[in-house]
């Protein structure tokens, strides 16, 4: 079939075509698109080293590593619960958080799942501001 190439250019075919299927991959991790409403956490051997804006960026692959943040409006729903008011009537209490996030490092390194803090910082905020209310406080004042 390939009598007429020789053993060695056989070998070097293959092997430049292997060498250039690495290189085109190695390319295609490099480069990366971020989208106007989100940023990128740069880690360079593990270690926090900048915040990427939007646009076209290259990082380095196996060293550098992106974790991307959406920075625009976000919702979270507080799952339904029972709370006692000041006057020691239960109600059920359900709530949607809205948030922003402001600080991207301080989302990826500091906070595990921050989705996770806000639902449970705000069931904890609603515990505490309607367990300081008597009902009708808290029903004109929804």
């Amino acid at each position: 079939m390939f009598e007429f190439f020789g053993e060695t250019t056989i070998l070097l075919l293959c092997g430049g075509g292997i060498i250039l299927f690495f290189l085109v991959t190695l390319v295609f991790r490099a480069v990366r698109v971020i989208p106007e409403y989100e940023r990128g956490v740069i880690f360079t051997l593990g270690k926090f080293t900048g915040i990427k804006n939007p646009g076209l960026i290259f990082l380095v692959p196996v060293i550098q590593l992106m974790k991307r943040v959406d920075m625009r409006l976000a919702t979270a729903e507080v799952p339904r619960q029972e709370v006692m008011t000041k006057d020691n009537i239960p109600m059920l209490v359900n709530a949607v958080v809205y948030f922003k996030v402001v600080d991207p490092e301080a989302v990826i390194i500091k906070i595990e799942d921050y989705i996770f803090a806000i639902r449970q910082y705000t069931q904890a905020a609603l515990r505490d501001v309607i367990g300081n209310n008597e009902m009708d406080t808290v029903l004109m004042e929804r």
